[in-house]
């Protein structure tokens, strides 16, 4: 599969650090194979006795991870495909929480629904002033049930349920830091 079809990329350095880039064309909004790969080398990288440390980062400028692949969520057709599409996030956001090695997150831009709990589900997170989170799953008639659990362990009950029910409004930086989704939000970035 070509990269204009997106990619997942990683990178160590000589320091140990391993950087995981993953990137979609339509806003870093995640089809299945992105996903499932993503997870792989989340695995991988927390396997591998060079990395001491995992940066996880998007490509792009000004969003994080639109969530899962809208296109692909329209074309579900039965029940093994939607738990085939519903398990992707779960399998991202279970490879980071079992990961043996410190991830740090790199929120450079919007997180929507997976994207979020992605942002949740990583060690330690950093983002900029262009970062905001969004919950978006009440709004298309879903609900938030596989990021759910990952955001609310980072945010609490009460977080966790604004931005669920507030399904169309958007969060800022300083926001998810006050509710513990950022540790490190760079206003200047």
């Amino acid at each position: 599969m070509s990269e204009e079809n997106g990619y997942v990329h990683l990178e160590t350095d000589e320091l140990g650090i391993s950087t995981i880039t993953f990137f979609h064309p339509q806003s870093n909004s995640l089809p299945s194979f992105l996903l499932n790969k993503l997870a792989q080398t989340i695995e991988d990288a927390g396997l591998d006795n060079k990395t001491k440390v995992i940066k996880l980062q998007s490509g792009g400028n000004r969003t994080f991870c639109a969530g899962a692949s809208f296109d692909e969520l329209q074309s579900i057709e039965n029940i093994d495909e939607g738990i085939a599409f519903f398990s992707g996030f779960a399998k991202v956001i279970n490879a980071a929480r079992k990961c043996p090695k410190l991830i740090v997150g790199r929120v450079q831009g919007k997180a929507v629904g997976g994207g979020v709990g992605m942002a949740s589900a990583v060690d330690y997170c950093f983002a900029t002033k262009y970062a905001a989170v969004k919950l978006s799953e009440l709004a298309i008639g879903i609900g938030p049930f596989v990021v759910g659990p990952a955001v609310q362990r980072k945010v609490g009950l009460s977080a966790m349920s604004t931005l669920a029910i507030d399904a169309t409004s958007w969060y800022s930086a300083e926001w998810a830091k006050e509710k513990g989704t950022v540790c490190i939000y760079l206003r200047y970035y």
